[in-house]
């Protein structure tokens, strides 16, 4: 471009030059002189126009230059761009195969929390229905004094115990009129009973309660209601009984829960109840005392049965004495029997083989030469 300037600058230039010159020299109009500006105007058009050109041709030839090597940077920026493209292209692909991959997770996990949350709510369900079918059971005395009982048999079996062997259920006492729920049997005659009745009317209650006020007065109740169960049990005279009882009751509670709450709320039931000779059993409780007592039947069996025992081996030792006895006599005759046998087959076959061999070598031997007129001996 400044070329092309520089060209067109220095034709304009010939040209005013021209102009001055003939401005100059116009007063005697001159043909000749007119003639030679002209041609000199024209070789300076000439000569501009071939600048010119040349100066068309040279940019011409800049701008293809210009253009070729722009276009080879744009292929290589292309060829990048397109390089780069690619690698997003595969970058985005994975990140789409990871996007549908938590989709999928995410659908997989949202369908197994929903049918958690389905189980959940039906086992909160049934679980509900079984709560308010025990609230329902337990709202009447002799079903809870069933549920108590099916308690007791659940500690009982747990604990080896059979019935008629080792308890007796709801037997009418002799001489007290008392029909305890379980009476123990224990050695020496003794027995131990227990009464698996108690009051949960006021402890459902205390659960219950919407506010601290109901839920305190109905706790001071439940706890009077244990204190007057207690008191009840020692007026029924099971310790009066004529058959040999010990000196002492076991009142069954029948929830771990329950037998806590007694002990959290009021511990000086537990003392009144043992000045009364009654002891407090939540199902733990009772398991060790029914196997302390097991375990003390066992002993006394056991010792009962010691001397017994010990004539039994007496009897056994000289039975076994007199057995080894005969098994030794048995041995006798078998080794006899034994010898006699080696001493058959053994001596007495050789003895008899030894001429059967000799016959038989007889048989194979060649008859010798006879003289003329014996016969031969027929074997």
């Amino acid at each position: 471009m400044a070329t092309v300037l520089i060209a067109i600058l220095s034709a304009a230039a010939g040209a005013c030059a021209a102009a001055l010159l003939v401005r100059r020299r116009a007063a005697p109009a001159d043909d000749a002189l007119a003639q030679e500006l002209r041609r000199l105007a024209e070789e300076q058009r000439r000569v501009g126009d071939e600048v010119l050109s040349r100066v068309l041709d040279a940019n011409r030839t800049l701008l293809e230059h210009d253009r070729l090597r722009a276009s080879s940077e744009l292929a290589g920026k292309k060829a990048l761009i397109d390089q780069q493209l690619s690698a997003m292209t595969g970058e985005l692909h994975k990140v789409g195969e990871l996007v549908r991959g938590l989709d999928a997770d995410r659908r997989r996990a949202f369908g197994e929390l929903a049918n958690e949350l389905r189980r959940q709510h039906e086992g909160l369900a049934e679980l509900t229905a079984h709560t308010r079918q025990l609230r329902e059971a337990l709202a009447s005395q002799k079903a809870r004094g069933q549920w108590g009982e099916r308690m007791a048999d659940d500690v009982l079996r747990l604990a080896g115990f059979l019935e008629g062997v080792n308890y007796r259920r709801q037997r009418t006492l002799e001489g007290s009129g008392g029909r305890p729920d379980y009476t123990f049997l224990l050695p020496n005659g003794l027995v131990m009973h227990m009464d698996v009745k108690f009051p949960l009317d006021n402890y459902v209650r205390h659960l219950e309660a919407d506010n601290e006020l109901e839920r305190r007065r109905y706790r001071d109740q439940f706890l009077r209601d244990v204190r007057e169960r207690v008191r009840e049990l020692t007026s029924r005279g099971y310790l009066d009984a004529a058959d040999e009882t010990v000196d002492c009751l076991l009142l069954f509670i029948p929830n771990e829960q329950v037998f806590a709450f007694v002990q959290e709320h009021d511990r000086e039931v537990l003392d009144e109840a043992l000045r009364h000779k009654v002891v407090l059993c939540s199902p733990l409780t009772l398991y060790a005392v029914l196997a302390v007592v097991r375990q003390a039947v066992d002993n006394f069996r056991l010792e009962r049965t010691s001397d017994e025992i010990l004539r039994l081996l007496g009897e056994f030792s000289q039975q076994w004495q007199k057995y080894v006895a005969q098994l030794d006599k048995v041995q006798q005759r078998f080794d006899a029997v034994a010898k006699e046998y080696a001493a058959l087959m053994g001596t007495r076959q050789r003895a008899l083989q030894r001429p059967l061999d000799r016959i038989d070598a007889l048989r194979t031997e060649e008859p010798a030469a006879l003289p003329a007129g014996v016969p031969p001996l027929a074997l």
